[in-house]
């Protein structure tokens, strides 16, 4: 699970099924044999989802690391006119793979920049696209880009430039083309949600040198209909 550690951080890959808020911090503690230990959670990943994540061993990691995730989200602001400001290239860059329903088509070209309101309803659990901001309604952006079909599946490449709550899911099943495994927005195939985090690029909080992970496809269905 841990992909590499320091005094400042640890990068691990987080399996499907843990919370990245309660179950990994205190997995860590455990697999340190140290109860008490410092982990700051700086980014979050679904719990049904899987992945690369960054935590912080000290305060001044994480305090280091969340100003870089507030650095980006205002770099991505800028470069998609949400906000002013001088461009700059974001620090914390995440990205994701995904297995969508269907090929390309008119509601879903093979690359491009998705942009969508979104409303969570906390009491379903779920989360909403809407035509126009309100109140309880922020804007989603991500680019994507289409790498491979096979059979009634393709396989997609994702850069989010806003973390909402199920941002991924939601935009792709709004176009009809939900993703594999996620019953909750539509998807017809059973099993677990063909989502991860698969590449990490951030700036070390105390060296200043930059740090870049990133996880092979996974070798299991459906997965594995697109290895080379």
């Amino acid at each position: 699970m841990i992909l590499y550690e320091d005094a400042a951080l640890v990068v691990l890959d987080k399996p499907a099924g843990l919370s990245s808020e309660e179950g990994v911090p205190a997995a860590l503690r455990a697999h340190w044999n140290a109860p008490n230990a410092f982990v700051g959670v700086v980014h979050r990943l679904d719990t049904g989802v899987s992945g690369l994540m960054v935590y912080a061993r000290t305060p001044a990691a994480a305090a280091a690391l969340s100003r870089q995730v507030t650095q980006s989200q205002d770099a991505y602001a800028v470069q998609d006119g949400r906000a002013e400001g001088k461009a700059a290239a974001p620090q914390f860059v995440k990205q994701y793979r995904a297995i969508i329903a269907g090929a390309p088509d008119a509601q879903l070209p093979a690359a491009g920049v998705l942009r969508d309101y979104l409303f969570k309803d906390s009491r379903k659990g779920r989360v909403f696209p809407v035509s126009r901001p309100r109140k309880g309604v922020r804007e989603a952006v991500l680019e994507y880009r289409i790498l491979a079909t096979a059979g009634e599946s393709s396989l997609a490449e994702i850069t989010l430039h806003t973390g909402r709550t199920h941002q991924i899911r939601v935009q792709f099943a709004s176009r009809r083309h939900p993703l594999y495994g996620d019953g909750k927005y539509g998807s017809r195939q059973k099993g677990s949600i063909a989502l991860q985090s698969c590449s990490l690029r951030f700036v070390h909080p105390d060296t200043g040198k930059p740090m870049a992970f990133s996880l092979p496809l996974p070798a299991a269905a459906p997965w594995k209909e697109f290895l080379e």
